[in-house]
């Protein structure tokens, strides 16, 4: 049975068991083992064996029942088009905007809004005390305050600096000068009608300039006393699409339009090294050195080749930076799952690891189990899977050290493997979709991927969950740990604190840890290094789709409610605690459903990601890069206009560099190159962006490597290399080739100078 058909018998069950119809409402919206490929096979008719057992109809029925089938899909696409969703606009304080319950009065600012009634009454009441008499004034006014309600405020405003009292007024662009069109200008607008007009409490005043929240004060102030001219006070508090700013025109935000961008022709890849990681990551000092760890439990510390050299990583395998390999449990998705370094690693030399142990094989692997009493779950009711125990295995993050000797962190080659402290530990039920990334924020706090551990007729609804942990991001705070008294009487999983803003922090329904919901197996997330407000998470789908969600702060992205924009939801979900705060879920930016995108081989799960901010390929310059499991794609997420969310993808064609330090092994299967197993993406310090795969670590080079035209690429800033293609077995003696030319050629060159001098 294919992937697409096992698809269509999992909905027609699901409508068999629970009954759906167009009028009912839904309630708010896998990966290696130490056997490197042959993982992949075991996983994958792990999969279908589920597939088939549940689908359980057989391929007479499944047929007599296409016809419903395909006019239920219509109809789940036609309720998708009214259902509210949220995409990346954003709200000051950081969350996804929303419907409200009762729509706002005095900021009626759209159906999609950052405030509730009691903010809006509060902005009234800010407005009334301005005590504005003109009224072409008060009106411009009032569309200012109002602006904070806007579905982007945070762009308008300052995004996390904060940094802004009125949000930024659109002001003529050089363009627009250049055409004597000023229809934007209206920062210009605001001057001339309010320049004379008294404004108690006027949040123009240079001293309110930098704060967005307006204080109370008692004495009124004219535009025109506070700035010399139009030209002073548009500069303070105007902007352009041309400055690269979002801006206010009153009504709307005004997003910069980039004019049908197309996608790029073709993606170059370099292969600098052999073997199958896991995980990658930038080492903090910004050197050109990254960490690399595999799924077994071991971390290298590599230096990584300029480009153009033709030089290969420096890995020897055999001296990882730290071996956490005895304390590591590893099975088809289970082991070291990911690692992080402390935003200020040069100093303090802490980093952290994520990974799964076994309690049976180790006496410090220990914790609660995620299957308790809070969600209504009793652990010894629940079967084996394959033999093991639930919550035999835990999920684990520790804090490890470099820090030793006294020696300056930033430059240690070895890490220490005895455990600093234990920051977190859960039991997990079952072995599959269980997430496990750890990335620390701009906000300097610690961020945790949880999948939600589902198995077949999951009954206990745990994405959706806020008594559960499962099917979330967490939020930790690894700076500021408290007492022992303290750490009991939150209950918590470990040793960190709560961040204060945390949205569910004094929600007495929910875990402090959580700072979003609703994921089935959030397996890699990113920021965007030009812009903080995008943090970008793959969450891998079940059987249907695969998906990119904007994670924001309090978000709901609808798991098990929706499987990307697909109705999904198990026949026995009825049991545990339902989140009932679910009218507002946020939809994916972007993906791929199953059955189009490889109708030969299917898809597995994707396999993502990074908006690509490097300057190697300058036609993926802002595009968001990402894979799947199976390695047959790559796929580029175009966003038009900027900053609006709006999405779209296309697969682009990849192939091997010319000159590639070790030759690609990119087989051609059927129609399309392959890339072998694609488990994830990693970035440098110069933000490169690398494949980790079964068959080795690619990089992108300039696209003319590979014969693709990028009319955007500098080409005589890059220099093919020239050199024999690389062998694993006499990479070190290349190396010291390499460098003992260059030693001969500086000698020679010295001789040349004397000789000259001497004549």
């Amino acid at each position: 049975m294919r992937r697409n058909e096992s698809g269509i018998v999992d909905q027609i069950l699901f409508l068999r068991d629970v009954g759906w119809d167009a009028d009912d409402k839904f309630e708010t919206r896998d990966q290696l083992d130490a056997d490197d490929c042959d993982l992949h096979a075991k996983l994958n008719r792990q999969k279908m064996w589920n597939l088939e057992k549940r689908a359980g109809a057989g391929k007479t029925e499944m047929e007599e029942m296409n016809c419903a089938t395909n006019i239920f899909r219509i109809l789940s696409c036609l309720l998708l088009l009214l259902l509210p969703s949220a995409s990346l606009p954003l709200c000051i304080d950081s969350k996804a905007p929303f419907t409200p319950k009762t729509p706002l009065v005095f900021c009626p600012t759209g159906d999609s809004v950052c405030c509730d009634t009691n903010q809006d009454l509060e902005l009234q009441k800010v407005f009334q005390s301005m005590n504005i008499s003109d009224h072409a004034c008060a009106s411009l006014l009032k569309s200012i305050i109002c602006a904070q309600c806007h579905q982007f405020s945070w762009d308008l405003f300052g995004g996390n600096l904060g940094t802004r009292s009125v949000p930024t007024l659109c002001t003529v662009s050089a363009s627009a000068a250049l055409s004597k069109t000023s229809s934007n200008n209206f920062c210009s607008k605001v001057w001339d009608a309010c320049q004379t007009t008294s404004i108690l409490n006027s949040p123009f005043a240079p001293s309110l300039r930098n704060k967005i929240k307006v204080s109370v004060r008692s004495t009124s102030s004219k535009l025109a006393d506070l700035w010399k001219s139009n030209t002073s006070f548009c500069k303070a508090f105007g902007g352009s699409l041309d400055d690269g700013l979002v801006c206010f025109n009153g009504t709307s935000a005004l997003l910069r339009d980039t004019k049908n961008p197309q996608p790029p022709n073709g993606i170059c890849l370099e292969q600098l090294a052999n073997g199958s990681y896991l995980d990658m990551t930038a080492h903090p000092d910004g050197s050109n050195s990254v960490f690399l760890a595999s799924q077994q439990g071991k971390i290298w510390l590599v230096n990584v080749p300029k480009e153009g050299t033709g030089e290969a990583m420096m890995l020897d395998e055999s001296n990882p930076f730290v071996d956490l390999s005895e304390t590591v449990h590893v099975s088809t998705e289970l082991g070291l799952m990911s690692i992080a370094f402390h935003p200020n690693f040069a100093h303090n030399g802490r980093f952290f690891v994520s990974y799964n142990c076994d309690r049976d094989h180790w006496s410090g692997c220990s914790g609660r189990c995620s299957c308790n009493t809070d969600v209504s779950c009793d652990p010894s009711k629940l079967h084996s899977s394959y033999g093991d125990r639930p919550c035999q295995f835990h999920t684990v993050i520790s804090e490890y050290t470099a820090n030793n000797s006294g020696f300056d962190p930033s430059s240690a080659i070895k890490g220490n493997p005895v455990e600093v402290r234990r920051i977190f530990t859960m039991g997990i039920a079952y072995t599959n979709a269980n997430g496990g990334q750890i990335i620390f924020g701009p906000d300097g706090y610690l961020y945790f991927m949880t999948g939600d551990g589902e198995t077949e007729l999951d009954p206990y609804n745990l994405a959706q969950n806020k008594k559960s942990l499962l099917g979330k991001i967490l939020r930790f705070d690894v700076d500021n740990f408290p007492s022992e008294a303290e750490l009991t009487k939150l209950n918590a999983w470990g040793n960190y604190s709560i961040p204060k803003d945390n949205p569910f922090l004094y929600d007495k329904e929910s875990l402090p840890e959580i700072w979003a919901l609703g994921l089935r197996n959030p397996w890699r997330c990113s920021w965007d290094s030009e812009r903080p407000s995008y943090f970008l998470c793959i969450d891998s789908g079940k059987d249907q789709y695969e998906e990119v969600d904007l994670a924001t702060k309090g978000g709901n992205y609808g798991w098990p409610y929706f499987e990307g924009t697909f109705p999904f939801h198990f026949q026995n979900s009825s049991r545990g605690n339902k989140n009932n705060n679910s009218t507002n879920l946020i939809f994916p930016l972007m993906g791929y459903d199953h059955s189009p995108v490889n109708t030969n081989d299917g898809s597995s799960s994707i396999a993502g990601g990074f908006v690509y901010r490097s300057d190697t390929d300058p036609c993926l310059y802002g595009k968001y890069l990402f894979s799947d499991l199976y390695g047959f794609a790559i796929w580029a997420g175009i966003e038009n206009p900027e900053n609006s969310g709006n999405f779209t993808t296309a697969k682009v064609p990849f192939s091997c560099s010319r000159g590639s330090p070790i030759q690609c092994n990119l087989e051609k299967e059927k129609s399309h190159l392959n890339l072998g197993y694609v488990y994830a993406l990693g970035k440098d310090n110069k933000k490169d962006i690398y494949l980790l795969t079964s068959k080795g670590v690619l990089r992108i080079a300039p696209p003319n490597r590979c014969h693709y035209i990028c009319s955007k690429e500098n080409l005589t800033a890059f220099q093919d290399p020239q050199h024999i293609p690389f062998s694993p077995s006499t990479s070190t003696g290349m190396h010291f080739n390499s460098s003992l030319k260059k030693l001969l050629l500086f000698f020679h060159s010295f001789l040349l100078l004397l000789l000259n001098f001497s004549l």
